[in-house]
């Protein structure tokens, strides 16, 4: 076995090791090659080399999002570590484990006019949960540290920042392991507080009216018992959204369709008296705008780390699994009289009946593309979204209930959604289906600059020709400062990236063409593929908002 030969390389190498840190996520440079050396040295380690900072980020956050275990970047030293924010700002909000480590130069070559030094020390303090600034010479300190971040990564399921300095020579190789390492337990949740699931019970069997809501959560959080007790609830409404990753017929999954035509008096009818919450961010604007405005006596979140006040009404934050939390209830609850679940049940009906209305008289349009996609893709595969319209839209239908449904909802950006997907993919060995916008797709195009992507990974790309979501927003005006300022208008496609990349290339340009398409597209398993659908520019925003209005 081969080592580099500077001790703080060793210790970090062997601390992730040991840790069980197992996936590698590698960005050249110099600075950072006692490291890479070591890394790639070790068979222990599976790594990847992802050459543009932004994107090795993202690529990793879909790995850790699947294996829920902190996967590691490392980059050399000065802007290479910047390029990493957004998808540690991602990391935090959505709770998912990763770990930076950045290669540094020796504190005495900062700020004086060398190449690459930037003070990396503490840069993502404000979206990391811990960060790390080792020393050239202080070894069980240094191992204190290591042992903290990654720790902290795993009990607190977020992104650790460890920043290392290192001295030449870099690239100098050993055969010895030096260091004795100093290898700490993590020492969060060792105790929790107790909940009194008697005290919640009776506050649940007294309420008529209990609304859920779930946000993203990760596949089977919540089991089909629990769904079950939910959904027979005369006393409960479960609101999802397309991230939840949960499925009864009686939950109601498409929020926007069911609540967007609400008079006041049908706002008030749905005012829950217990607003009970669990999972990550919510996409619905909607939902946090009746529940800020008709809020509910009380907001109990259910989670073991994290409790957002999302509506401005949080008075209960219960420290548990949400699948312990109503393990725990159901066998304390009793039934209520009430209407509320009745209620929302025949709303959902009469909503879904005038949707299906709508969507047979409109022309060929973002809506009825995606009407088309979502209802033809293939059971069992892993489904991934890019940020705005994207999601939007896939709020609005139904999709299998064994399709598994991801998107990069912690911070909402449109940056890094085709890295997050192709990491995704690569380590959960699912066929991949990935349906982004034009604006986010040509933004990450360097994510397909890897050579990850598995051969039945398949793009489908929506092209409006710009950000249609920015004219469904109230300052939408056809203005030449609207058109280059805001939606970003253009002429791209991605058929030359396709053949540079080595993709499949089709497009779909009506109904007829894009039902087509999409049959070649999943019989097509041998090489990835990009289905490039193209919408008009200039009615998407009409049919979208009149579907609102048609809903009434």
């Amino acid at each position: 076995m081969k080592y580099p030969k500077i001790p703080l390389a060793q210790s970090i190498i062997e601390i992730c090791r040991l840790k069980g840190i197992t996936n590698i996520i590698i960005s050249p440079g110099s600075r950072n090659a006692p490291l890479t050396l070591g890394f790639v040295a070790n068979a222990a380690f599976q790594c990847f080399s992802v050459a543009d900072e932004r994107c090795a980020a993202f690529f990793a956050l879909g790995i850790a999002q699947q294996t829920q275990k902190p996967t590691a970047i490392v980059c050399t030293s000065g802007s290479a570590l910047l390029n990493y924010y957004p998808a540690v700002a991602e990391a935090f909000y959505s709770q998912i484990p990763l770990i930076v480590l950045s290669a540094d130069r020796p504190t005495d070559k900062i700020d004086i006019g060398d190449g690459q030094t930037i003070r990396q020390e503490n840069v993502f303090a404000n979206h990391s949960l811990f960060n790390a600034n080792l020393y050239e010479n202080a070894s069980a300190d240094n191992d204190h540290l290591i042992n903290t971040a990654i720790n902290t990564a795993i009990e607190k399921k977020g992104p650790t920042h460890i920043n290392i300095p290192f001295e030449e020579p870099l690239y100098e190789m050993t055969e010895e392991l030096i260091v004795k390492l100093n290898i700490y337990e993590p020492f969060f949740n060792k105790t929790k507080l107790e909940v009194d699931y008697g005290f919640y019970a009776d506050k649940w069997n007294a309420a008529k009216k209990k609304l859920i809501v779930v946000g993203v959560d990760n596949p089977n959080t919540i089991t089909e018992e629990i769904s079950t007790f939910l959904a027979d609830a005369n006393s409960v409404v479960v609101l999802i959204e397309t991230t939840s990753n949960l499925h009864h017929p009686k939950f109601i999954n498409t929020i926007d369709t069911i609540i967007t035509p609400f008079t006041d008096e049908d706002f008030k009818n749905w005012q829950p008296d217990i607003l009970i919450t669990f999972g990550g961010m919510i996409v619905s604007k909607r939902i946090k705008a009746f529940l800020r405005k008709y809020q509910a006596k009380e907001h109990w979140h259910i989670d073991e780390l994290r409790f957002y006040d999302t509506f401005g009404t949080l008075t209960d934050s219960i420290v548990a699994k949400p699948v312990d939390f109503f393990q725990n209830i159901m066998p304390l609850s009793k039934p209520t009289e009430s209407d509320y679940n009745a209620m929302a049940q025949k709303t959902k009906v009469y909503r879904i009946e005038k949707a299906k209305e709508y969507l047979s008289t409109i022309p060929f349009s973002d809506f009825k593309a995606f009407q088309t996609i979502l209802q033809t893709l293939p059971k069992n595969i892993q489904l991934q979204i890019s940020n705005s319209s994207a999601i939007r839209y896939a709020q609005l239908f139904d999709i299998e209930k064994s399709i598994e449904v991801f998107c990069n909802r912690g911070t909402s950006g449109i940056d890094g959604s085709t890295s997050t997907a192709i990491g995704a993919a690569f380590v959960s060995k699912k066929p991949t289906v990935f349906i982004t916008g034009d604006i986010s797709f040509f933004y990450d195009s360097n994510a397909l600059w890897n050579s990850y992507i598995p051969k039945d990974f398949k793009i489908i790309l929506i092209n409006n020709g710009g950000g249609g979501i920015f004219r469904i927003l109230p300052g939408h005006k056809e203005t030449p400062v609207f058109n280059q300022f805001f939606e970003t208008s253009h002429c791209l496609t991605a058929e030359h990236l396709a053949k540079m990349y080595g993709f499949k290339y089709t497009i779909a340009s009506d109904k007829n063409s894009l039902e087509q398409s999409l049959q070649d597209l999943y019989a097509n398993n041998n090489q990835p593929a990009i289905l490039e659908v193209f919408t008009p520019t200039l009615q998407n925003d009409i049919y979208l908002l009149d579907f609102f209005k048609h809903l009434t």
